[in-house]
């Protein structure tokens, strides 16, 4: 078995305990690890980790693709060991000592990072942390369920850990397309023009000398936690393709919709589970996490292609797809994230993109991060890197919160990380806002008349009024504009009545 993992001979004299391993990690190291949504993340070596910052001092910076999964950050951040996190995490510990100030975070576009580290904005990690399905004769590292940022972390550490896992589907190995861009100014474009074109290597490429420790380990990938569609959004899903239905017969969309970039989280898989029933056939995607949905699509014969960075799946279908993906893998490629969120790939394909929004405003600025400004959810993501990129740009999220007591639309966000600019269609379980081609007022007009909760419409006309008989391109009442985030702090409730 371990000779069918590990093909190149001398390596197998670098397997170790996964705490010996961790002990070549220093207090202060910058530690860049795999994992992106919960897939192919380290399992055993970043407990071992916090298991050493636990009984002596140990803190490092730890770069990864985004979030991982099994807590892992959770119990890392509990144990002391994180110093600095970059650039996505969705862990309630983590959550918590980043807007304590335990833990410093940097929230930033995921296809950012690699181009920062590689221009020297961003340290370069000290050991890179690896989960592989296998390793090649040439030394060569096979990722299992994500890139993510793994191929740069590889190419830019001074040391790699591998950590092998043995029950990862040997399927995997076939699966990846590994691209690098190469250093600016020399770059050539990306030669990527179908979500299905392969540009790269079935694996990352390391010079064997550079692997400093190979673990085993016989860990499954952790599962999703993905809700069924509720009757909200599934009323979502139904304002957005009866939308997209317009923009079919109106020509302003092919008849597939062209590759669908779907974000993470319930109601973004609920909306891609709703095209089931919807007349499109031969749909593509290009996106990060390939979640659910993009497989109960590939079983109805709706999806043809699927183009991601990740494969993060529920418990239920992560038992039925990862032992069958030798009868998916003619139809799915995973990427490194800054391929798989490449502005001048989403830009050429004509991405269609949908994002979740936390909130957004009367004029269309969305806030996806932080709770009444402040409070750290999970980070930006890959939104950023679409919203102004793609054909066509649409944010969806339930009209209130907190059983009614958080309206979703407000008078102004209290955090802006997509401008009135990046923003064409909004959607809620009232209905869809398009704002293409619309002014300030237009779009305020627009939102609130099919956007709003019927509790908060009166609300927002009145603001909304009397900021326009104030005047202005942009009306507002600055004095009154956050009131609502003031009422849910004092009262419990956005409305002070």
């Amino acid at each position: 078995m371990c000779s069918d993992r590990i093909r190149l001979d001398s390596l197998r004299s670098k397997i170790v305990t996964a705490e010996q391993a961790a002990a070549l990690v220093k207090d202060g190291m910058v530690v860049g690890m795999s994992g992106f949504g919960g897939g192919g993340d380290a399992k055993v070596i970043p407990r071992a980790m916090a298991e050493r910052a636990r009984q002596e001092a140990l803190k490092i910076t730890l770069i990864t693709g985004a979030s991982l999964g099994s807590g892992l950050d959770g119990i890392m951040s509990e144990a002391g060991l994180l110093a600095r996190r970059m650039p996505f995490q969705g862990d309630p510990v983590l959550r918590k000592a980043i807007n304590e100030g335990k833990v410093i975070f940097i929230d930033q576009h995921l296809s950012h990072v690699a181009e920062l580290l590689r221009q020297g904005s961003l340290p370069a990690p000290d050991v890179a942390v690896i989960e592989a399905a296998a390793i090649t004769e040439q030394g060569h590292i096979v990722p299992t369920a994500s890139v993510g940022n793994s191929a740069s972390l590889v190419q830019m550490a001074k040391q790699v850990i591998v950590e092998l896992n043995l029950s990862s589907s040997p399927h995997l190995e076939g699966l990846h397309d590994i691209y690098l861009p190469a250093a600016r100014p020399q770059r050539q474009p990306i030669p990527l023009i179908n979500p299905s074109d392969r540009i790269g290597a079935p694996a990352i490429a390391v010079d064997p000398e550079r692997i400093a420790a190979i673990v085993l380990c016989e860990s499954p990938e952790s599962a999703a936690t993905i809700l069924p569609p509720d009757d909200e959004t599934q009323v979502i899903a139904n304002h957005l393709i009866h939308f997209f239905e317009q923009e079919v017969a109106q020509g302003r969309l092919p008849a597939n919709l062209g590759p669908l970039q779907v974000g993470v989280g319930t109601i973004a898989n609920a909306v891609m589970s709703g095209l089931l029933n919807a007349p499109f056939t031969d749909l593509e995607q290009y996106s990060e996490v390939l979640q659910d949905s993009t497989f109960e699509l590939m079983d109805a014969g709706k999806l043809k292609f699927a183009s991601g960075c990740s494969i993060t799946l529920s418990a239920d279908c992560g038992k039925r797809v990862f032992p069958s993906l030798a009868d998916y893998k003619d139809r799915l490629v995973l990427r490194p994230q800054e391929i798989s969120n490449h502005p001048e790939i989403a830009r050429r394909l004509g991405v269609v993109a949908i994002n979740t929004a936390l909130e957004f405003d009367i004029y269309g600025n969305v806030n996806s991060t932080h709770v009444c400004g402040t409070k750290m959810m999970n980070g930006i993501g890959g939104s950023g890197d679409f919203a102004r990129n793609a054909r066509l740009t649409v944010f969806v999220t339930k009209s209130i919160a907190k059983a009614g007591a958080i309206s979703s639309v407000v008078p102004m966000v209290s955090h802006v990380d997509h401008t009135e600019h990046d923003v064409q269609i909004l959607v809620t379980e009232q209905g869809l806002a398009d704002l293409r081609g619309l002014a300030p007022r237009e779009r305020a007009r627009v939102i609130i008349d099919n956007c709003v909760h019927p509790d908060y419409r009166p609300a927002l006309n009145a603001y909304f009024e009397e900021a326009c008989a104030r005047g202005g391109q942009t009306p507002h009442l600055l004095e009154q504009a956050f009131d609502w985030y003031t009422n849910l702090e004092q009262r419990g409730h956005m409305l002070s009545y």
